[in-house]
């Protein structure tokens, strides 16, 4: 049973099976579709055989094509994205057993012979399928020491985003003050942290308003930011509808994306590619190719500014939608969303647990754990972070950034009420149980765990990422890294006493 989906409107085919468009999408004209060529020329809106200009590619309705590629165009016509993946389904698992009996027995003296090899198609599709298993790491982990905590300075004011190369080596982090901060941070053979940890390897200031042409940085607050899988490209957006793209190694600028007409305020790598999902205040979703410097398409569909996105392998991505009070699911291939409700105030920021789960937190103070196959969440924590005296009013903290240990059921949350809380994911996603609690003064506008898990970064601020609501004047605008530990092991029963 899946949610109830807020399709994108058709468009009428044309004789050569192409959608003609349709008003909730738009693709750049120089941007070839990844569902093939389309129509070109003056008359490839009708697409009406001879005449018509339909030039990309002869229409299956012309005498000139042949059987075979008539017949191979109207199955491709014909089969619906589902249908599409169950084929790809069964040619994955029969490549499989292929591949399992061709393999030869254990202790033949004979070197093994190569099995025929998965398709590309078909090895993506095992990719998307294969992500590692549930993996219940927080019976592992010890509640982290506060005086092991390690804070590093260097922005003026508050923190606003942060991420952390795929290889755990590095962490970027960017400002309201327009700057990018690269540092160093991982740990050594040793316990404990190396002396060069911390250390500031690049920083690029921030510059004046109007300053834009000139500066190779930002001029404005930078509200989030990305880096790919292979930790190649570092992206940042700002509150000037600016997306910059980011040599991590040189910390150069290599290139800027307009189009946004607010606020940039979610982006994310798809995993394993250079295919960039950026969200803004202006309500829409763009798809970029930053490899080739180049724009997709715009998807439409929220009613309120988007104030945050995440992604993993599959092509498609999950955003926030503020106080249009929805999650949404966005599938890029078969050009339709997923529409989710339960939160009653503004949903602020959002990232997924795995390919099937997510987890969100809103300013009504409740944080929200999420199966993509319900439009209701599976669990939700309200008042997560308790009630706060704001002008002689009760109400909850505000739940500012959430993160969650990739395929595990780790979860954190974070707001401004002088903590950090840990969360477990118990009964099969149906079930959220807080952990412990981490003091941190301020407000915690970004979360990343680390990829091994060995340490989780919160990104510090005096104010709150998308505004100035209430200021804490006591907090310290910092990145502060909080070491996790895992517990050690149970001796077995059937081990001798050593004592």
């Amino acid at each position: 049973h899946h949610p109830d989906s807020s399709r994108r409107s058709r468009a009428p085919r044309g004789g050569c099976g192409r959608r003609l468009g349709g008003p909730l999408t738009r693709r750049c004209p120089a941007t070839p579709s990844r569902r093939g060529k389309g129509c070109a020329g003056r008359g490839a809106a009708t697409c009406g055989g001879a005449g018509t200009g339909c030039g990309a590619h002869a229409c299956p309705r012309s005498p000139s094509l042949g059987r075979r590629r008539r017949e191979a165009a109207e199955e491709e016509v014909d089969e619906t994205p589902q249908e599409k993946k169950l084929r790809l389904a069964k040619l994955y698992l029969e490549q499989l057993r292929q591949y399992g009996e061709s393999r030869p027995a254990v202790g033949a003296g004979t070197p093994a012979g190569r099995p025929r090899a998965l398709t590309p198609a078909l090895m993506r599709y095992g990719r998307g399928r294969g992500s590692p298993a549930h993996i219940p790491l927080s019976l592992q982990v010890q509640p982290p020491d506060p005086a092991s905590i390690r804070v590093l300075r260097g922005h003026q004011l508050p923190v606003t985003c942060l991420v952390i190369s795929p290889d755990d080596r590095f962490i970027f982090s960017a400002s309201k003050d327009g700057s990018l901060i690269k540092c160093k941070c991982f740990f050594g053979a040793t316990p404990g942290w190396e002396v060069e940890s911390g250390k500031r390897l690049c920083v690029v200031p921030g510059g004046k308003k109007g300053t834009e042409e000139k500066h190779m940085g930002h001029a404005s607050h930078v509200l989030c930011m990305a880096i790919s899988s292979d930790g190649k490209y570092l992206a940042t957006g700002d509150r000037n509808k600016l997306i910059m793209i980011w040599d991590t190694v040189t910390c150069k600028r290599l290139h800027i994306f307009t189009g946004h007409r607010d606020a940039v305020s979610g982006l994310s790598f798809r995993k394993g590619t250079h295919q960039l999902y950026s969200a803004s205040h202006d309500r829409c979703v763009k798809v970029w190719n930053v490899a080739e410097n180049a724009y997709v398409e715009t998807l439409f569909g929220h009613q309120d500014v988007v104030t945050g996105l995440d992604s993993l392998s599959r092509e498609c991505c999950v955003t926030a939608g503020g106080r249009d009070g929805t999650v949404r699911l966005w599938k890029i291939p078969e050009e339709s969303q997923l529409v989710f409700y339960g939160h009653q105030g503004s949903i602020d920021c959002i990232q997924l647990i795995n390919e099937e789960h997510m987890v969100s937190g809103a300013d009504d103070g409740s944080v929200a754990l999420w199966g993509l196959t319900k439009k209701k969440p599976l669990a939700l924590a309200r008042q997560a972070h308790g009630m706060q005296d704001a002008q002689g009013l009760q109400q909850p903290y505000w739940i500012s950034a959430v993160a969650a240990l990739r395929n595990s059921d780790l979860l954190a949350t974070g707001s401004h009420s002088a903590s950090v809380k840990f969360w477990k994911c118990g009964e099969g996603f149906r079930k959220l149980e807080p952990l412990w609690d981490i003091p941190l003064v301020g407000f915690v506008n970004s979360l990343k765990f680390s990829a091994a898990g060995d340490f989780l970064v919160a990104g510090i601020g005096q104010e709150h990422r998308l505004g100035r609501w209430w200021r804490v004047k006591e907090a310290k605008n910092s990145i502060c890294i909080i070491p996790l530990k895992g517990r050690a092991a149970a001796p077995s029963p059937e081990a001798p006493d050593s004592s």
